[in-house]
């Protein structure tokens, strides 16, 4: 799957010239988060809730309104934006999208096509995501369990499922315990939790959690 079937598009885009007050109104307006900044049909930064909030007077000052008012009408969104902003190609995995997500502890990146910025994909488009990939929204068994880390351990415990007349409408695999080891979690229907639980802790090193829901 790719960053382009994902992200949040048309987005919308502010200049770097709009006021402090004016972009928090807009988002707030807007129930988003991020805002891409845009001069001349380029994009040149990227606000986000917290860069806004962050240039807000604290609730402590002792200013006077008049005061406040003054000194944020002078704040632009280009005082406050992100300049070297991180982005990703509409092709990009996913995956590699929230790696880059994760390891620059950033909440959002626009995404381009070629030079043109075509959506933005967030944190909640990727737990969007999360959610379908282990069928979250959908009634089940859900069960999570430690295999060996070898070829066809996977194959074994789906086999025993699909014999016992499971159905499996999600699955994925995570780091297990150990090298030697992965954690598998599945949901699965057309099964009750004790059955599923018989089938599965022949196959596998150990049942971690078996749930209905």
């Amino acid at each position: 799957m790719i960053v382009g079937k994902r992200m949040s598009s048309p987005i919308i885009t502010v200049p770097p010239s709009m006021p402090l007050n004016d972009a928090v109104t807009l988002m707030k307006k807007e129930k988003i988060r991020h805002m891409v900044v845009v001069e001349k049909n380029k994009m040149v930064g990227l606000v986000t809730q917290n860069d806004l909030e962050n240039a807000l007077p604290s609730k402590a000052t002792t200013l006077s309104v008049w005061e406040l008012n003054y000194l944020i009408d002078r704040i632009k969104v280009s005082d406050v934006m992100v300049k070297d902003v991180i982005t990703a190609p509409e092709d990009m995995p996913v995956e590699e999208a929230a790696r880059l997500m994760a390891d620059n502890k950033i909440s959002s990146l626009p995404v381009l096509r070629g030079e043109e910025v075509v959506g933005i994909i967030t944190e909640t488009d990727l737990f969007r995501l999360f959610l379908e990939l282990l069928g979250a929204r959908e009634y089940g068994v859900r069960v999570s369990a430690l295999l060996r880390n070898e070829p066809g351990a996977i194959a074994k415990l789906t086999q025993a499922i699909y014999e016992a007349g499971g159905d499996i409408i999600a699955i994925g695999t995570f780091t297990g315990e150990s090298l030697g080891s992965l954690e598998i979690t599945a949901k699965v229907r057309g099964v009750e939790e004790q059955t599923l639980r018989t089938i599965v802790e022949p196959v596998v090193l150990k049942l971690l959690n078996i749930y209905t829901g």
